[in-house]
């Protein structure tokens, strides 16, 4: 799914987070932990993105969060992994699904 991945796991680069980024390219992700919501105020481009818990098991998968929007509370969800725009359509990735992240 991304080859290219950053972790926000401090709490500056959480806030930071896709901030400044003109888009995000295919094979890039963020992941920023701990996360339960995001918000896309001030962002420049849609993106999807995945809420996944503790045992890497996606919450809720989300397509096309656009610019200024607040995703809900997701209780369960322990980190979020941000995509570029599609990806998630692309991959058929959905709730319950569980991912792999490998070094």
């Amino acid at each position: 799914m991304a080859q290219d991945v950053v972790f926000a796991n401090t709490p500056l680069k959480r806030v930071i987070g896709l901030l400044g980024h003109k888009n995000l390219l295919d094979g890039q992700a963020l992941v920023i932990e701990p996360c339960n919501s995001i918000h896309t105020l001030f962002m420049r481009f849609s993106i999807d993105v995945l809420f996944v818990d503790k045992n890497n098991k996606v919450v809720k998968a989300l397509e096309q969060l656009s610019p200024f929007r607040l995703s809900k509370l997701y209780w369960k969800s322990s980190m979020v992994v941000e995509l570029p725009c599609g990806k998630l359509k692309s991959t058929q990735t959905q709730d319950e699904d569980s991912l792999q992240f490998l070094d």
